[in-house]
């Protein structure tokens, strides 16, 4: 009964991530943008299997791929090697980012560069911070210089790099921090930080996400100056025409074997590792083992589904739509449009919930969880709005990402560390699936539309999402901090604020008749 309700649980978080977009295309379908039947259909049977895959695959990863994360952190722990620690953060770093969906769609979008070479160059950048960030557990070592200094050599390739490789970069970091990636590194932090006992040690667990994310970026923009990638311009599949339903039911069977191919490659080094360390180190007994390897199955069916529907149904009409309505008067409800899918989106993502309610324990109710939510939903509403503003004009994206994050990490100076550790963690909790399956070829369809360069142009719409809750999170972490003063001002004793609420001020409710 318990796994029902999870599971139902589960399906409707999917559901609302899934329905605000599909009630938006659906509109402009039938009333501004026109689309061929079968497209739309195929949309439909996307949007069916997306939400069907996503929420099995969340169920599956949450008992298999966390409950991993946990036993190998609290294993690495017991075990008070550091060289085993990092050299297991490595390699779990490559093999997990390699299995998330998000990188798998983004990958797929991109088409100068083998999506090979690009899962595993992520992968390897993941993997390396995820190393840099268990040393920085283990020695206390500060979250904000570590991303001074990273995102400082970033801004420097970034002015030096192949413009091809400059968006593909930014949002290769917003991607892996995933539905896959995510809640794993996390486990695992929280049980190495488990090593330490002084009272930072709980706090350095938090921005794993946040250096994690900078690997792929930085990984992908050395990876422009060896790989020659290829000339072609086309990106994200076209959606395909059907003759009838019997012909569209066929395109996904056929697709079926290749995704659950690509998926078993993914996710076999995965278990692989897991059965490995049970025989050596974990020993779970046989109800938590098999719970595990359920997990793993439902993790592998549910990644099959969603990659199913985002690329035959859900994305290929994300790129048919933003090219219909490039043309015309459609044109000019582009930005607006654009920007009203981001903040349904964001209020949809079941982990930005999580974040809002975090930033208001921690700051003891000063910023509440509902303004914490309205001003990421203004944050990614401006941050799709300006997307679609760089794809109309070609604007260059380090014209918003630099002084975006100059911006962030200027903040960092005035905030408590652990608002701008959750601040940096949550880029990734915003650009979540619908981000790479829908948002991404949308644009790319604008692109094409309007002949812009798909590469430079359209490419950049995650990383500006991912970008935007850095700033966002942690000008409520100053509306905090002057919340806090404010009252240190006025009452700057116990004293005088027992004064300011004397007894008389107390209504004796059983004397109200």
């Amino acid at each position: 009964m318990l796994k029902n309700k999870v599971l139902i649980t589960k399906l409707q978080e999917s559901i609302n991530s899934v329905l605000p977009i599909g009630i938006i295309v659906c509109i402009l379908a039938f009333l501004a943008a026109p689309v061929a039947t079968d497209a739309m259909l195929s949309f439909l049977v996307g949007s069916v299997l997306l939400i069907i895959g996503l929420s099995i695959f969340m169920y599956g990863s949450d008992n298999s791929m966390v409950v991993i994360g946990q036993q190998l952190g609290s294993t690495l722990t017991k075990s008070r090697n550091i060289a085993i620690i990092l050299a297991v953060s490595f390699l779990i770093g490559v093999i997990i980012t390699m299995a998330e969906p998000d990188l798998q769609v983004l990958s797929g979008n991109v088409s100068h560069i083998d999506s090979f070479v690009l899962i595993f160059t992520v992968s390897v950048g993941v993997g390396i911070f995820l190393v840099l960030c268990m040393l920085r557990i283990l020695f206390g070592i500060s979250l904000r210089w570590m991303l001074i200094i990273f995102y400082g050599i970033i801004l420097v390739l970034a002015l030096l790099s192949d413009p091809d490789y400059i968006s593909v970069a930014f949002d290769s970091g917003g991607v892996t921090t995933g539905p896959m990636t995510a809640p794993f590194i996390i486990a695992m932090g929280v049980g190495v930080s488990a090593i330490r006992s002084d009272q930072n040690a709980e706090d350095d667990s938090f921005g794993l996400v946040a250096l994690c994310s900078i690997g792929p970026v930085l990984a992908v923009l050395l990876l422009g100056f060896f790989y020659p990638g290829e000339a072609s311009e086309i990106a994200s599949e076209a959606a395909r025409r059907y003759s009838d339903t019997v012909d569209l039911g066929f395109a996904y069977i056929k697709s079926i074997p290749i995704f659950m191919k690509e998926v078993f490659t993914a996710l076999a080094p995965i278990l692989v590792i897991f059965l490995v360390f049970q025989v050596l180190a974990f020993h779970l007994k046989k109800e938590a083992f098999i719970k595990i390897i359920a997990g793993i199955v439902f993790t592998y069916i549910g990644l099959v589904l969603f990659l199913l529907g985002a690329n035959l149904g859900f994305s290929a009409l994300g790129q048919l739509l933003g090219q219909t309505m490039a043309g015309g008067w459609t044109r000019y409800l582009l930005i607006p449009i654009y920007a009203l899918i981001g903040w349904f989106v964001v209020s949809a993502e079941p982990a930005v919930h999580v974040l809002t309610r975090q930033v208001e324990e921690i700051s003891a109710g000063a910023v509440s969880s509902r303004a914490m939510l309205t001003s990421l939903q203004f944050a990614i509403a401006f941050a799709m709005a300006l997307s679609m503003i760089r794809v109309l004009t070609g604007i260059s994206i380090l014209w918003i990402v630099v002084p975006g994050y100059l911006i962030a990490l200027g903040l960092s100076f005035f905030v408590p560390p652990i608002f701008t550790a959750i601040a940096f963690d949550s880029g990734g909790v915003a650009s979540g699936p619908m981000s790479a399956t829908f948002m991404l070829p949308f644009a790319i369809g604008v692109c094409k539309a309007v002949g812009g360069r798909i590469l430079t142009e359209a490419f950049g719409t995650v990383a500006l999402v991912a970008m935007m809750p850095l700033i966002t999170v942690q000008i409520m972490g100053v509306r905090y901090v002057l919340s806090r003063r404010t009252q240190a001002q006025t009452y700057p004793t116990p004293e005088a604020y027992m004064e300011r609420f004397a007894d008389t001020d107390i209504i004796e409710l059983w004397e109200v008749e």
